[in-house]
């Protein structure tokens, strides 16, 4: 009878310790894949939801997400679509702590200055917020890695030699928001 406790009371302390490791192993794992998140992911999981979004120069922006890149999102509100770099995000209110982790190289690629450069090749009317809160009108010309080339002239007017007032070249860390002609 003594041997029967012992055996059972040893089964029942192995039992218990290797729970107690798979937790901690589960508790570990969930650490590190939260560790893992980019607000890109957590972002991506509201599609279609309505956010408010903090900019850093103290702008705030209401609307419904439209789509994610890996460094931007598209934002419809009441003024029509807003692109945002991610980097001049302060602060998102609404999301949960839902997460959707892109499912191919196609998303993480898709990068801020890959739709400035669809927005030059459209030859879109933009006005462009820059962090300052200051404000220009044009046409994107050109974007590199790291900056854009917008020449200066009225929403209303096309980009024609004579209606552009100057090119103002401006770093990708400076842009606010982008918001095409509609």
């Amino acid at each position: 009878m003594r041997w029967e406790l012992l055996f059972t009371d040893l089964e029942a302390f192995a039992e218990a310790t290797e729970r107690a490791v798979l937790e901690a192993d589960a508790a570990d794992l969930g650490r590190a894949e939260r560790s893992a998140l980019r607000l890109a992911d957590r972002l991506r999981a509201h599609l279609d939801e309505t956010l408010g979004v903090r900019l850093l120069g103290g702008e705030r922006l209401t609307g419904r997400l439209m789509d994610v890149g890996s460094d931007w999102v598209l934002l419809k509100d009441d003024a029509g679509s807003v692109l945002v770099p991610l980097g001049a995000v302060g602060g998102v209110s609404g999301l949960s702590r839902r997460a959707d982790v892109p499912g191919g190289e196609l998303a993480r690629r898709v990068r801020l200055t890959t739709v400035l450069r669809r927005l030059a090749r459209d030859r879109s009317g933009v006005r462009v917020r820059l962090t300052d809160g200051s404000e220009v009108d044009g046409t994107i010309d050109r974007a590199g890695a790291d900056h854009l080339d917008v020449a200066l002239h009225a929403l209303d007017d096309p980009r024609r030699p004579g209606l552009v007032r100057g090119v103002l070249v401006i770093p990708v860390a400076a842009l606010a928001h982008v918001r095409a002609r509609t």
